[in-house]
């Protein structure tokens, strides 16, 4: 009992000078403090969900035999489980936690689809703070309160993110504009919170040796930390706005640079825009979906294939649709953030591997593979090209055109029982693929949330011929009449591709509505055009 007491007294004097000492300090100081003891909870928090999702996954599973209805039921229920847990635990994180959750949310072709739909709700909900915080941010930046800096400011924000909050304001000039601040500590908590997802890393494979991720977020390290950095978003989205200029339904609010800082975006304020995976709403405005997926896949296949400059976080949150005054569709693309710039050779590379891909041209997949670094060159094609790629005696590479829901399944399989192999290729490959990959991933998931109102597949193959075709630098008739009887044939192949598969889905629809064949047929060509993403 005495040596009870005795740590019960120390540990009152300690929390008391603890309490002296930070009473003691400035405000900057004691954010600090808080971060650091904060970083603590955070560290065991996530150890804690980490370690509840695995003994889960293993108690639930136990003793049931793998594929059967019971081992399908009980798997399911232990998705859903953890795919809650992750989400609270990024919400009680914050920051570059629920940044992370995000980035989950575009791997809907792998992850099961418990995961996609619960981890969906980071996209748009994030943590809130108090006007105190933005008022010291603001003083701290710009020497004065928001109120005074602004003609009008609206303390409660119009949106929250991972990094920042966004509040609605006006000029002293009446400019009505969108002021997104960062929140204060974010900062401060960076190099603790990379720490403790690194350590995190590090001790998955013990549990499961497979997942391999450490290396993962090393390599994601600059990127992130560029994102806490507005002044470079601004620059970002005015590059963007400048190398899509050519497509005139691509939009980017105006920064206000005299209200801008590191920790501070002023920009343009977009009413009346849309979110992009809004169908509901898209339709009862009368916008055409088809239009809508049309402006999404091509701009971003631009960036991708022909200006090397791409956004590597284009979820749905960052897209808004809005009607010009003439009657012409919009797209809004917001959060300037995180971006890659292509090497050439990568982006030659790229192009030439999906080209190729269509072309059924092996050596030319192989030899783009390897400059991108990665040997095993069919896995990587079908990473890529987002489709499970055969290879038949003859070698001739065959696909669909149109993603099926058994294509679908098939390369959720592969993913999971071949995740070493995976992780090894991103392992190869330039850091500025893996958020290129991010990318195509991402518009492929709002394309199929669309209802797939668009051939994704043909439009950015397209461009990816379009891209070879730009970086070429032969002069002369015969190079040019080289080039248009590859490209002939290459549009060629490309139409008869997308041809046959709608032919084989009038086919089984005629079948069944003849009788030749039972209606569960027509849920196999539904699945076919359902899946065309």
């Amino acid at each position: 009992m005495g040596f009870l007491r005795l740590v019960t007294r120390g540990v009152g004097i300690g929390a008391a000078c603890g309490g002296v000492y930070y009473g003691c300090q400035d405000d900057a100081r004691r954010r600090k403090i808080r971060v650091t003891v904060g970083g603590g909870g955070r560290f065991c928090r996530s150890a804690y969900t980490g370690l509840a999702m695995s003994l889960d996954y293993w108690w639930a599973l136990r003793g049931l035999v793998e594929d059967s209805e019971a081992y399908n039921i009980a798997f399911a229920a232990c998705h859903q489980r953890s795919a809650d847990r992750l989400v609270q635990a990024a919400m009680d994180n914050g920051g570059l936690y629920i940044k992370l959750g995000q980035g989950l949310v575009s791997f809907n072709h792998v992850l099961p689809v418990e995961y996609i739909k619960t981890l969906a709700i980071l996209q748009d909900q994030a943590l809130k703070r108090g006007k105190g915080e933005v008022d010291e941010l603001f003083r701290q930046d710009f020497g004065m309160a928001a109120k005074e800096l602004f003609a009008e400011f609206d303390e409660q924000p119009i949106a929250a993110a991972s990094l920042a909050q966004v509040h609605k304001a006006v000029t002293k000039e009446g400019d009505a504009v969108a002021v997104k601040v960062q929140y204060i500590d974010l900062r401060d908590r960076f190099d603790g919170d990379m720490l403790t997802l690194g350590i995190l890393l590090r001790l998955v494979p013990l549990l499961h040796p497979q997942f391999k991720f450490g290396w993962i977020l090393k390599e994601l390290r600059t990127a992130l930390a560029y994102e806490l950095d507005f002044e470079r978003e601004g620059r970002n989205g005015e590059k963007c706005q400048e190398d899509l200029k050519h497509l005139s339904y691509v939009y980017v609010p105006r920064v206000h640079w005299n209200l801008t800082r590191k920790r501070v975006l002023t920009t343009e304020l977009i009413e009346h825009g849309v979110k992009i995976t809004d169908a509901k709403t898209l339709r009862e405005r009368g916008f055409s979906l088809k239009t809508v997926g049309r402006m999404l896949v091509e701009s971003m296949a631009e960036q991708i294939f022909v200006t090397g400059f791409v956004h590597a976080d284009p979820h749905p949150g960052n897209l808004l649709v809005r009607q010009e005054p003439s009657g012409k569709l919009q797209l809004v693309i917001l959060d300037h953030g995180l971006y890659e710039q292509l090497p050439d050779e990568d982006r030659l590379a790229l192009c030439n591997l999906w080209k190729s891909a269509i072309l059924s041209d092996i050596p030319t997949i192989k030899k783009s593979s390897e400059q991108l670094g990665v040997e095993q060159y069919n896995v990587l094609a079908s990473m890529i090209l987002q489709r499970p790629l055969y290879q038949d005696a003859n070698n001739t590479i065959k696909f669909n055109v149109r993603l099926t829901k058994a294509d679908m399944e098939f390369m959720q399989g592969m993913a999971a029982k071949h995740m070493d192999v995976i992780l090894d290729i991103l392992k190869a490959m330039p850091i500025q693929l893996m958020l290129v990959m991010r990318n195509i991933n991402i518009v492929r998931s709002i394309n199929s949330e669309l209802g797939t109102p668009v051939n994704r597949f043909s439009i950015m193959a397209r461009r990816a011929a379009g891209g070879t075709a730009m970086s070429t630098t032969d002069a002369g008739l015969v190079p040019m009449v080289r080039r248009r009887l590859e490209r002939l044939r290459f549009d060629c192949v490309l139409m008869w591709m997308s041809a046959r598969s709608w032919l084989l889905h009038k086919y089984c629809h005629a079948l069944v509505l003849f009788r030749l064949a039972p209606p569960e047929l027509l849920s196999v060509a539904n699945n076919m055009v359902q899946f065309s993403s």
